[in-house]
């Protein structure tokens, strides 16, 4: 009975731990991404995709012709108001990135260094996120009557004699615009250079002393170095949005300047989308080349 009890028990073992049909290592691992593969080549890949088989037909003003034509990109960059519209795009990216850099580097520093207790940084944080809770359009739009002829700048500095008359380029000119980008995206550098500076030993602050270094050797040997990947973060997010931004550029400059992404705007309004694809697959290729160079800077992998 104890020989039948036995060799009962092994074959129920057996087919315990004789598995039934198991999916390879490497095809689970597929499966689990398929989700997420499919939501991304749905709704990004795609439509990336389309941009550039549309870029290549025809068109007129009533239709689209399905084509195989570089004529969108001959307009596009044998154009010299293409051209232009470019270089005035980049001269906005490359201003509001510096500012923007400036500005969020010491207003992450005061954060990280100079406040102390971590519920004080979380409150005075959320404080600098209270404005981006409300749309970009308003916050954009609240400058138009402290910018204005007669608005609460000039109506102060003619009141206080500084001026005898309102000063005409506060609004609808070039520096509205870089003043309301400015405005929008600073916050987008802040952020990740708060997270990496936070992130520093604070015990190298003490050996650079002991070793004898100035407060502004500690900034620039230890600090600025080590906070280079929350910069480079932050970099590509304000690069990649005032490079796409038209709605700033057409409401701060009263119509007076223009972007790559006005332009593609004004061209979709025209009924001209195989002009306008092809001049976003352009600003495509331009804003990855300046993310690359950024990562060709800075090695950002140790934040993410």
């Amino acid at each position: 009975m104890a020989t039948i009890a036995s060799a009962e028990t092994n074959e129920k073992a057996e087919r315990v731990d004789s598995p039934g049909f198991r999916f390879p290592a490497w095809a689970a691992s597929y499966l689990q991404a398929t989700p997420l593969i499919l939501i991304l080549g749905f709704f990004f890949i795609l439509p990336i995709v389309m941009i550039g088989i549309v870029s290549f037909w025809d068109y007129d003003f009533a239709r689209l012709y399905p084509a195989f034509l570089t004529m969108n990109y001959t307009d596009t960059l044998g154009s010299w108001v293409t051209w232009k519209t470019y270089l005035n795009t980049l001269k906005f990216t490359v201003i509001v990135w510096t500012l923007t850099v400036f500005i969020g580097f010491w207003v992450a520093y005061f954060l990280a260094f100079h406040i102390r207790r971590t519920s004080t940084q979380m409150i005075l944080f959320l404080v600098c996120t209270v404005p981006f809770m409300t749309s970009n359009i308003i916050r954009m739009i609240s400058w138009i009557p402290v910018l204005g002829r007669n608005g609460l700048v000039n109506s102060a500095l003619i009141e206080m004699g500084i001026i005898p008359q309102p000063i005409e380029w506060l609004l609808y000119s070039d520096f509205a615009v870089v003043l309301a980008m400015v405005h929008l995206y600073t916050l987008f550098m802040v952020t990740p250079i708060f997270n990496t500076l936070m992130r520093i030993d604070r015990s190298l602050f003490e050996a650079a002393r002991d070793a004898g270094a100035s407060g502004w050797q500690i900034l620039w040997n230890v600090v600025i170095p080590l906070a280079k990947p929350g910069i480079a973060i932050g970099s590509i997010f304000v690069v990649t949005l005032v490079m796409a931004d038209f709605s700033t550029v057409q409401v701060m400059s009263g119509g007076q300047s223009a972007s790559v992404a006005l332009m593609m705007k004004n061209q979709m309004s025209l009924l001209q989308y195989p002009a306008a694809a092809a001049n976003a697959v352009v600003l495509l290729v331009v804003v990855l080349m300046m993310v690359a160079a950024i990562l060709r800077v800075v090695d950002i992998r140790k934040e993410l």
